[in-house]
C-alpha cells in the first residue's frame, strides 16, 4: 500500500535512484556529438558550394593569367609586310623548289669530283650535314669530299683553295668566312675551269658561279627579330651575339635585325649591343657573360649563328637568368634540351641537310654544263624537286622554319 501523509503519520522514505555521474556526462557528450552531426549534415551543402565557388574563381585567374601570358608572347611587334619575299616561315625541308619554267633533266656528272669547303669542319652545323651532300652523290654518281680549317679562318681557307685547285677538282662549294679574302684564290680556280658554288656564307658574285642561300636573307633576319619581340613583348633591351665580324651572311642578317627594329611597333626595344663569339664555344660563353654583366636589365639576346645559340643557352641555365629570353639560329639536336627545360622558347633555322643536298646538285649541274649560272635557268635537285637560278646567281632552297617544343622532337639534325 502507497504511503501517504493522510493515511500514516509515519514518514515516508525517501526514494531515489541512482545515477552515476560518468553516465550522465556520456548522455550529455552523446547529445552533443549527434547535435553537431545534425548542424554538419545541415551545413555540408552550404559548405561544398562555398568550395566550389573559390576553386571556380581560382581556376578563371588562372585562365586568365595564362590567356595573357600567352597573349603577350604570341603578339607581333609589328606585322609582316606583303612584299616580304619569303612570306611567312615554312617546313625546314621543302617538298619542292622555286619553280620557273619547264623542269630541266638531272644533270649528269658521274665521276666528278666536289670538294666541300665550310667555314671550319669541327662545326656541327657542317659536319653534321655534310650527310646530305654524300646522299646527292650516291644519287649522282659523283664523289664528294669536305675539307676545311678546324677554326673559322679566312686565310686557312684560302689554302685550302689553292691545294684543292692543284688538285684538279670538278667544283669546290665554300661557306666563307670572308667573302673578300676569299675572292682572288676562287677566281683562279675558276680561270681554271673549276666550277665554284657558295652556299651557306657568299663570296664575292664576280668569284662563284652559284649561291646557294639556306633562306631568304632579309627573312632569316627579319624573323628572328619578331620571335625576340614576341618573347618579351615588344619592350626591353636586347643584344646580338654574332659569329665572326667578317661573316657574308651575319652581317646581311644583321643588316636587316636593324631595320626590322626601326618599325613602328619597336619603340620600346632597344639593341644595346653586337658582339662576336667567332664561332668559338668558349668566346660565345664569354661574350654572354659579358653582355649579362655589362647589361644587368638585358631581357633579350638573338644568336643568328648555331655555336653562339648553343653557348649562350648553357651560359644563361648555369647563371639561372630564366628573366633573359634567347633565340636565333640553331640546330634541333643542339638545342633540344634547352628547349625542352625553357630556356628557348622559339628558334629558327632551314635544314642544312638539305642546303648541303642542293648545293651538290647544283654544282653537278655546272660541271655537266646543264646550267651555266644565268638567271632563269632551272635544274632538278632529286627528291626537293626543280629550283630556278635568280638574280646574281642566286638559289633560294626556301623559307626558315620555326623550331620549339610542340614541333623539335620531329627533326634529327
Amino acid at each position: 500500500m502507497p504511503c501517504s501523509d493522510r493515511a500514516c503519520r509515519i514518514p515516508c522514505p525517501v526514494v531515489s535512484v541512482f545515477r552515476p555521474v560518468g553516465d550522465e556526462s556520456r548522455r550529455r557528450s552523446w547529445l552533443r556529438i549527434h547535435e553537431e552531426e545534425d548542424g554538419m549534415k545541415r551545413s555540408a551543402p552550404l559548405l561544398v558550394g562555398r568550395l566550389l565557388l573559390v576553386l571556380a574563381l581560382i581556376f578563371s585567374m588562372m585562365l586568365w593569367g595564362v590567356g595573357r601570358g600567352y597573349a603577350q608572347e604570341s603578339k607581333e611587334c609589328a606585322p609582316a609586310e606583303a612584299e616580304t619575299p619569303s612570306g611567312e616561315a615554312g617546313m625546314a625541308s621543302p617538298g619542292a623548289g622555286e619553280t620557273g619554267g619547264p623542269a630541266a633533266a638531272t644533270p649528269s656528272a658521274a665521276g666528278a669530283n666536289i670538294a666541300f669547303l665550310p667555314k671550319d669542319v669541327v662545326n656541327n652545323y657542317f659536319a653534321n650535314s655534310f650527310k646530305g651532300a654524300q646522299e646527292a652523290a650516291a644519287e649522282l654518281g659523283v664523289s664528294v669530299q669536305q675539307v676545311g680549317p678546324d677554326t673559322p679562318n679566312a686565310a686557312e681557307q684560302v689554302t685550302w683553295i689553292q691545294t684543292l685547285t692543284q688538285q684538279g677538282v670538278d667544283a669546290i662549294a665554300v661557306s666563307a668566312n670572308d667573302p673578300n679574302a676569299l675572292a682572288p684564290a676562287l677566281k683562279e680556280a675558276m680561270a681554271k675551269g673549276i666550277k665554284v658554288v657558295s652556299f651557306d656564307s657568299d663570296v664575292a658574285p664576280d668569284a662563284r658561279h652559284l649561291f646557294i642561300n639556306q633562306a631568304d636573307s632579309e627573312e632569316i633576319g627579319r624573323i628572328q627579330v619578331r620571335i625576340m619581340g614576341r618573347l618579351i613583348g615588344c619592350e626591353g633591351k636586347i643584344a646580338i651575339l654574332s659569329a665572326a665580324s667578317t661573316a657574308t651572311n651575319q652581317n646581311t642578317w644583321i643588316e636587316f635585325m636593324k631595320d626590322e627594329l626601326s618599325k613602328p611597333g619597336y619603340e620600346k626595344m632597344e639593341l644595346v649591343d653586337i658582339v662576336y663569339g667567332d664561332d668559338e664555344p668558349q668566346k660565345s660563353r664569354d661574350k654572354t657573360l659579358e653582355l649579362l654583366t655589362a647589361y644587368p636589365d638585358l631581357k633579350g639576346i638573338i644568336a643568328p649563328t648555331s655555336v653562339g645559340i648553343a653557348a649562350a643557352a648553357g651560359a644563361l641555365e648555369e647563371e639561372g637568368r630564366t628573366d633573359v629570353a634567347l633565340t636565333g639560329l640553331g640546330l634541333p639536336n643542339e638545342l633540344r634540351q634547352y628547349v625542352k627545360n625553357g630556356t628557348i622558347k622559339e628558334f629558327a633555322l632551314w635544314n642544312p641537310v638539305d642546303l648541303y643536298y642542293l648545293t651538290c646538285y647544283a654544282a653537278a649541274a655546272l660541271v655537266s654544263g646543264q646550267i651555266t649560272g644565268a638567271p632563269g635557268e632551272t635544274f632538278t635537285a632529286g627528291r626537293l624537286g626543280t629550283y630556278t637560278i635568280g638574280e646574281g646567281g642566286v638559289v633560294l632552297l626556301g623559307p626558315p622554319f620555326i623550331f620549339n617544343a610542340e614541333n623539335i622532337d620531329q627533326f634529327d639534325f
